[in-house]
């Protein structure tokens, strides 16, 4: 879930860069974000609903990453009043929304088509700051349009009369409003805050909101304590389910977001979300592997043009 939305940076200093470390960084964390949508279409299975898995998410990721916060920066656990509004929308769009229905998304359809089309953000962010901010955008932005719905309409195989789930589809495009709305944000960051205090006291925000709509004293703990199918190719064998909320927690966010931030230290931001582009392309390998999640030719296809689409709006501005 994009899974690789990130924070700005903002007044960061002068540090050494070790670029093929950044990438390094950046690869892992795309395998394992790829990975967890596999894992978590598994624990939907279950019958956990998606805005129960999201709440555990972040409360998880919370947790982990202000242990992480503790160690590295204390002082940057510190939120003064004017940071909190930028930090409260962060939490509630760039983690809240744009996670809960990635979730709904991958119940209903394969991970890699709602990673596609949740990763359109960036063809919706270009849009916005040539028509609304009335910014000077490429004119590669027109391309990255048209890339992009022509790869979705292949992807949807639209003369078929879709071969996508329509609550889906509106659940993943969702996401990318979410998404792009997070880009957004932090790009009108007036904070001086680092990725990793930020990212932490988004998963707060994100926690508190699912709190208050779904209170933890509801929450079906007894349904976490038994077993749940692998499905796919593995649907013969079975792990408890705890164990697996466990690795989308530790393997599936804290440790990706840590290596993401990570490669920012040593790459650009525009080049980190290039990179970012992996986790589709992995995804459904994951889930082509595991859950025999195939996509025709003609899919295929599409996946490829609309990545492209998606590399220019992110190099349009």
């Amino acid at each position: 879930m994009v899974e690789t939305a990130l924070p700005v940076a903002v007044g960061e200093p002068d540090r050494v860069r070790h670029p093929r470390r950044g990438y390094v960084y950046l690869v892992l964390a795309a395998a394992l974000f790829a990975l967890n949508g596999t894992v978590s279409k598994v624990i939907l299975s279950s019958g956990l609903t998606a805005m129960r898995l999201t709440e555990l998410r972040c409360a998880g990721a919370a947790l982990g990453l202000g242990l992480a916060v503790l160690v590295v920066a204390p002082q940057q656990l510190r939120v003064s009043r004017r940071e909190l509004p930028l930090l409260a929308a962060y939490g509630v769009a760039g983690v809240a929304l744009t996670q809960c229905f990635y979730f709904v998304a991958i119940a209903r359809m394969p991970v890699s088509i709602a990673l596609l089309l949740e990763y359109t953000a960036p063809v919706m962010v270009a849009l916005w700051a040539r028509f609304v901010l009335k910014e000077r955008v490429r004119n590669r932005v027109w391309a990255a349009l048209g890339l992009s719905l022509v790869g979705l309409s292949l992807v949807a195989e639209i003369w078929q009369g879709s071969t996508l789930d329509g609550l889906g589809v509106v659940a993943a495009l969702v996401a990318a409003v979410a998404l792009a709305t997070y880009y957004l944000l932090g790009e009108h960051s007036t904070g001086h805050r680092d990725p990793l205090s930020t990212t932490f006291w988004a998963f707060v925000f994100a926690t508190l909101l699912w709190s208050v709509v779904q209170p933890w004293w509801s929450f079906p703990a007894g349904d976490t304590r038994g077993s749940t199918s692998l499905l796919g190719h593995l649907d013969d064998r079975s792990l408890p389910l705890w164990s697996l909320l466990l690795c989308m927690v530790v393997l599936g966010t804290i440790v990706p977001f840590v290596l993401v931030l990570s490669g920012l230290h040593h790459l650009p931001a525009t080049r980190v979300g290039m990179v970012g582009m992996l986790e589709p392309v992995l995804a459904g390998v994951v889930a082509w592997v595991w859950l025999g999640e195939a996509l025709g030719a003609v899919q295929l296809t599409g996946g490829v043009v609309v990545l492209v689409g998606i590399v220019l709006a992110q190099t349009a501005r």
